[in-house]
């Protein structure tokens, strides 16, 4: 599965080229993933994904009921779209269900690429560790190109990366807390300890600085829901996330000026009048 790689989006402006993001066998130009959930009607979700430049959105397989018309009309809908399509085992809390349901997908979508969730509680939304990698496990035995959301912690991030996974998406913030980057420290720690895996924040964001910040972090990509469906204007938020994705990357690449205690001139001090 591979996306266009032309450097022109859905809406005409332009993505960063020759710096794509690469998981599994999926090539992407934009690194910047949306999900489909919770947007007021169709038409605001599609002008969102061609707004966002995003090249790979996410579907709940669990949450759809294909012998509902309205239901199969959606994704029949987003099938069509110029984009790729990544199944999540969203609604799953073990890891025999989120196994049958990405064995399901692969059958109903005919990919390999799932983006496995675990949940813990209802209150939390928190990932439970223990189910998550042992889904991620099986699935990876599989064949699956695993794309793990997990807890922020440095040592289940490491274990799913031992294990096999395609990609590691650390949590910025509880599922749809919008509250964006809480433990920052942890999620620099997780990009130092796995430089070479492609990681991606999801969950928490809430505006385009949170994104813009977790890219100047050093993370591949950001994939978020919330921050654009329930914003006050759906199709200018995912616009702006764009450009704080596309902003980010090129800040992280670009290098930062280290951080000073006290100030520092940025002219010359020599040759100064009345010297």
């Amino acid at each position: 599965m591979q996306a266009s790689k032309s450097t022109t989006a859905q809406n005409g402006n332009e993505q960063p080229c020759g710096d794509p993001l690469v998981i599994g066998d999926l090539t992407l130009q934009s690194r910047l993933l949306l999900g489909t959930s919770g947007y007021p009607n169709m038409q605001v979700l599609l002008e969102s994904i061609a707004a966002s430049g995003t090249e790979l959105i996410t579907v709940a397989i669990r949450r759809i009921n294909l012998a509902d018309d309205q239901e199969a009309g959606f994704l029949s809908t987003i099938r069509s779209l110029p984009v790729s399509l990544l199944p999540n085992t969203a609604g799953c809390y073990t890891a025999k269900e989120a196994v049958l349901v990405a064995e399901l997908a692969r059958e109903a979508l005919e990919t390999n690429l799932i983006k496995l969730e675990v949940i813990g509680d209802d209150e939390t939304l928190m990932p439970d560790a223990e189910q998550l990698l042992k889904a991620a496990s099986e699935l990876v035995m599989e064949g699956f190109t695993v794309m793990a959301y997990a807890n922020d912690d440095p040592i289940t991030c490491r274990k799913l990366a031992d294990i096999g996974c395609a990609a590691v998406m650390p949590l910025a913030s509880p599922i749809g807390s919008g509250m964006g980057l809480v433990n920052p420290y942890n999620l620099q720690l997780i990009r130092e300890l796995l430089p070479d895996i492609p990681l991606l924040v999801d969950a928490g964001i809430g505006t385009a600085s949170d994104a813009a910040l977790a890219m100047e972090l050093g993370y591949d990509g950001i994939l978020l829901n919330t921050a654009v469906s329930k914003a006050e204007h759906p199709v200018q938020m995912a616009a702006a996330m764009r450009h704080a994705v596309m902003g980010g990357r090129l800040a992280h690449q670009a290098g930062r000026i280290p951080r000073r205690f006290y100030a520092q001139a940025s002219s010359p001090m020599q040759g100064r009048v009345g010297q």
